[in-house]
């Protein structure tokens, strides 16, 4: 009896002491649960999402935390908050952490960066330009996955100039050769190049690049395909499979503008990853969007479209550098590029605009008619009339040919959309040179490198299918007569040939 009397005191007294110790965790944990949102509440802005993408505790709708809920460890929650990242201001910082690529110690390398460093002039006039464009190209770049080094492969290419045209006929930020832009659905007519269309040649060169990594597996392979062409960086990697040699970028025989080509990206890699060492002062780029595109079903002048959005013509052409003519010709329907803090701006004056959207007129040239008698009815200086409708200096306008002029109060020309299918202005009068066969030379890589094709070649040369090492041969190529891919003053870097 006196043993269960003790037991029932026994049991009574643990009851009562674990009740009293429940109690007073109680009180300690609720100030602790406080502490954790006080300091989350500090650091976020007041409609940041938690890292769930929830509402957080401190929303008026969230539900509370209540006594029974599963309360998580203190120095878990806050290993939690240390988690939450905020993106970068700057956009270069945004870069740097995404660099992936391997680094690369060689003299290549070396003789860029001090190239680059010593053209400060040069590379703030190419961080000018490519402001408009490296968000958008970055944002493209992560959500593929890549590594951030594909973002400055313009610079490498156009100097973020997305008018550069080089005498092979490579055109826009990207540099697409007439053929490859087609391949990859760029279309190119008479009003409108989207090789030069700030995002449609951005999809399509990341859709390029993507392509010759499934191929190759290595960027820096990728990389040197881009410049050489994907069938010569193929049949560089059999030979040294064939001879029992490393089938890499550092050990496959390339030509010496592609060797070069790689260091390159490398050296401005490495300036934008340490500028201050390399005595660079690079211009900050905020991290957030440049433009916003705004859709159009009307034509409407080039310089109303500027005036329109309160912006100069200069700017509307950087961020519509596809666009050809002095009007813009929407087949439709199309896509222009303003400012983020111009587009609505345009899209309100564009509604309240009550006057004619175009000042330009299509007009059929009659039989004897020649580009003076046209320029003076239309009051348009010849030069400008032959440069708008790519017209060259010894052509003849042939009777009933479409011709873009000012309307000047005449009406009786006709609405511009009759030239919606005028055919695409042939590259300009073929110039010939000599060029020796070297070693490792093939009638592919030629042809790719000089933006010609293998019957081209063929043709000039007398059928010839047969290469050998100094043999002679017939190229032809357009004269330059444009905007060449630019380089600083004096340099002496290789100009791509391929792409």
């Amino acid at each position: 009896m006196k043993i269960q009397r003790f037991t029932i005191i026994l049991v009574a007294s643990l009851t009562l002491a674990t009740a009293s110790f429940l109690a007073h965790a109680s009180e300690v944990a609720e100030p602790a649960k406080s502490v954790i949102i006080e300091s989350l509440e500090d650091e976020l802005p007041e409609d940041a999402p938690n890292a769930s993408g929830t509402l957080s505790a401190m929303d008026g709708n969230a539900a509370v935390p209540t006594p029974d809920d599963d309360v998580s460890p203190l120095a878990e929650t806050s290993d939690h908050a240390a988690n939450i990242s905020v993106p970068p201001i700057d956009l270069w910082e945004r870069i740097r952490n995404g660099f992936s690529m391997d680094e690369l110690d060689s003299e290549e390398v070396r003789n860029s960066e001090d190239f680059y460093a010593s053209h400060p002039k040069y590379m703030k006039r190419v961080v000018e330009r490519g402001k408009r464009y490296l968000f958008h190209i970055v944002e493209e770049v992560e959500r593929r996955g890549m590594p951030s080094e594909m973002a400055l492969l313009p610079i490498i290419e156009s100097a973020f100039n997305p008018r550069a045209y080089s005498s092979r006929h490579a055109s826009g930020l990207w540099q697409f050769i007439p053929s490859t832009g087609k391949n990859y659905g760029l279309k190119q007519n008479w009003w409108y190049d989207e090789r030069k269309d700030v995002i449609a040649a951005t999809s399509a060169a990341l859709d390029y690049l993507q392509n010759l990594h499934r191929m190759f597996g290595d960027w820096e392979l990728v990389l040197a395909s881009y410049n050489w062409g994907e069938g010569a960086v193929g049949r560089s990697l059999v030979k040294n499979r064939s001879n029992g040699l490393p089938e890499d970028f550092r050990n496959i025989s390339l030509p010496p503008e592609t060797q070069n080509y790689v260091p390159r990206l490398i050296a401005i890699k490495n300036i934008i990853s340490n500028p201050a060492m390399f005595g660079v002062e690079l211009e900050s780029v905020p991290n957030r969007p440049y433009f916003e595109k705004v859709a159009t079903t009307r034509h409407i002048d080039v310089k109303l479209a500027a005036k329109l959005a309160g912006i100069s013509v200069d700017e509307f052409k950087a961020l519509n550098p596809a666009h050809k003519r002095p009007v813009i010709h929407t087949d439709g329907s199309r896509a222009l590029l303003f400012p983020a803090d111009k587009a609505e701006i345009f899209m309100e004056n564009l509604k309240n605009h009550d006057k004619p959207l175009v000042s330009w007129q299509a007009y059929r040239a009659k039989n004897g008619e020649t580009a003076e008698k046209i320029s003076a009815r239309y009051g348009i200086s010849i030069r400008r009339l032959r440069e708008i409708n790519d017209i060259g200096k010894n052509s003849t306008i042939m009777p009933g040919q479409a011709l873009l002029v000012p309307r000047n109060g005449s009406m009786e020309g006709e609405d511009i959309s009759i030239m919606s299918n005028k055919p695409l202005a042939p590259l300009m009068p073929e110039q010939g040179f000599v060029y020796a066969v070297k070693k490792g030379d093939s009638l592919f890589g030629i042809a790719k490198r000089h933006g010609v094709t293998i019957p081209q070649i063929k043709s000039w040369n007398g059928g010839t299918a047969r290469l050998l090492i100094g043999q002679k041969l017939i190229l032809k190529h357009s004269s330059p007569g444009r905007t060449k891919a630019p380089t600083p003053e004096g340099s002496a870097m290789p100009e791509k040939k391929r792409m």
